[in-house]
């Protein structure tokens, strides 16, 4: 598992396949291993580094306050260090908060952008539903249990737990068995996102980019699609129509299929 020193602090990620490099950033209170169900597919064509954003899995989780900004000078720093001068961006959630940053801090940086269930400002919606995640991360003294407990319901359609409650209890223990983020990281991370607005910034984003959402997200729901399509000039708006907030679990050939002929199509 190498690290790495960025922007301060020591940074853990994996790397896997060969090619043109695709770094892979996490979702809140997530490792670099939560895009296990992409890497098989996503690595036949890419170098695929998927990280640990400060406060979580194996890197370092500083006693200070975090900004979507701030982990995406992390990105780049780590860039930096290994040498890699341009890359595709893809990320979900929190990810994608802090692809935007990096996309219109450093241009030069970004081949292609992915953000997936991404949104431009937290507005009082969000911000309700994710108080709620630290008052329950808060209550379970367990930032896992409260993922399996609080975030998951957000995450997945009714459907999915309906039809599928063994693949469910797979992935709760899948987030079990991952490095346990400390309460107090997950309050700053999270934090982050509620102070998250990167509004001013998207008309500074260049790369070709691929926005996509789940038709039955709530927390980041297609309420955003037309803000940032709008400002984030030529970019394409996919909607996975069986999917809640994380289309990457719930339809993963569909996901990776068309995230993939994106990326393709960027190479060279």
């Amino acid at each position: 598992m190498p690290t790495i020193r960025a922007n301060g602090i020591t940074m853990n990620y994996e790397q896997q396949g060969s090619g043109e490099p695709l770094i892979l950033v996490p979702y809140l209170a997530a490792d670099n291993a939560c895009y296990a169900f992409q890497l098989a597919d996503y690595s036949r064509r890419f170098t695929c580094i998927a990280l640990d954003l400060r406060g979580t899995g194996k890197s370092e989780k500083p006693d200070a306050s975090y900004s979507t900004e701030v982990l995406a000078d992390d990105v780049a720093a780590l860039m930096d260090g290994l040498a890699i001068e341009r890359a595709h961006i893809s990320g979900l959630s929190l990810g994608a908060a802090v692809g935007m940053w990096l996309a219109a801090k450093h241009p030069e940086k970004v081949k292609s952008l992915s953000l997936h269930s991404a949104w431009p400002k937290s507005d009082t919606y969000l911000k309700a539903v994710v108080r709620g995640w630290q008052a329950t991360a808060k209550g379970l003294q367990s930032v896992p249990e409260m993922v399996i407990q609080g975030i998951f319901p957000w995450c997945f359609t009714p459907e999915l737990y309906a039809t599928k409650p063994d693949y469910i209890e797979s992935l709760a223990e899948f987030v079990r068995s991952r490095p346990v983020q400390p309460l107090e990281a997950f309050l700053r991370q999270s934090d982050a996102v509620l102070a998250h607005d990167a509004t001013s910034v998207l008309h500074k984003i260049k790369a070709p980019t691929q926005i996509t959402f789940g038709q039955h997200d709530m927390v980041t729901s297609i309420r955003f699609a037309e803000i940032l399509t709008a400002a984030i000039l030529g970019s394409k708006l996919t909607v996975f129509d069986r999917c809640a907030h994380a289309p990457i679990y719930e339809d993963v050939e569909k996901f990776n299929a068309v995230t993939l002929a994106f990326l393709k199509r960027q190479c060279g």
